[in-house]
């Protein structure tokens, strides 16, 4: 199942994150083992944000994601399945 993660951080957490290079270490660690199709970073809210889209197998995979940022960055992170234009395609045709 593909999803799209968004992590925010605040601004408090992610200067010690950085500092301590926490904050490299776990991205470091997230793209090696989930191998994302797509990572970005910015602003949400005034908060670091980073979205990322990648393959997950099931939702079984949503704490071994998730559990790092909650736990290096107090990070707030949410999850959503996503489509790309063939999935959307595919799942059109199946209409009526």
């Amino acid at each position: 199942m593909r999803v799209m993660a968004r992590i925010s951080v605040s601004a408090e957490e992610g200067n010690k994150a950085i500092q301590t290079g926490s904050f490299a270490k776990l991205m470091e660690q997230t793209v090696e083992r989930w191998k994302p199709e797509a990572t970005y970073f910015t602003t949400f809210d005034g908060k670091r944000t980073f979205y990322l889209v990648l393959e997950m197998p099931d939702s079984s995979g949503i704490p071994p994601f998730a559990e790092p940022f909650f736990e290096t960055l107090n990070a707030q992170v949410d999850l959503s399945p996503v489509m790309n234009l063939d999935d959307l395609q595919k799942g059109l045709s199946q209409l009526g």
